[in-house]
């Protein structure tokens, strides 16, 4: 059996968030989880937000995450389908690498169909670069439908 350690960086706007839905897309594999088998391990080491715009506790919870055994960095679904979303997500998922050498994975939970709908319509996404950023997290309408 592999066993995985992981870190969850989420959007400071959702400081409050108990993480049910990053727990339990974790546990199911779904959403970006989905690259670990559920054969193996997925342990998650570290939990915390980005510290507010402009991402301050990005340049040290990888650290402090890294310590602790983590091997890959998740950026949380949060901030990608927040109003608006993190418009430094691709800055952090290519500082966290460079900075720490940990993977990064952009996205936890699968995207809710209700965003998905709001921001289909918003246009957010249309962009190449939103959508490899979201591919990670946008699972089929009945696994969307889930996370509602």
């Amino acid at each position: 059996m592999k066993k995985t350690k992981i870190g969850i960086i989420i959007c400071d706007r959702y400081h409050t968030c108990a993480g049910g839905k990053c727990f339990r897309s974790l546990r199911e594999r779904e959403g970006a989880f989905d690259i670990y088998s559920k054969n193996d391990e997925v342990e998650v080491v570290g939990f915390t937000t980005c510290g507010g715009c402009p991402g301050g506790n990005i340049e040290y919870a990888p650290e402090e995450m890294k310590k602790n055994g983590a091997e890959v960095i998740h950026l949380a679904t949060g901030m990608v389908v927040g109003y608006p979303p993190c418009h430094r997500l691709d800055y952090f998922r290519k500082f966290i690498p460079e900075k720490f050498g940990l993977k990064v994975v952009v996205g936890t939970h699968p995207i809710p169909e209700k965003y998905y709908l709001t921001h289909s319509k918003l246009k957010t996404w249309n962009s190449k670069l939103w959508k490899e950023l979201i591919k990670p997290s946008l699972p089929n309408k009945k696994t969307r439908l889930k996370y509602d």
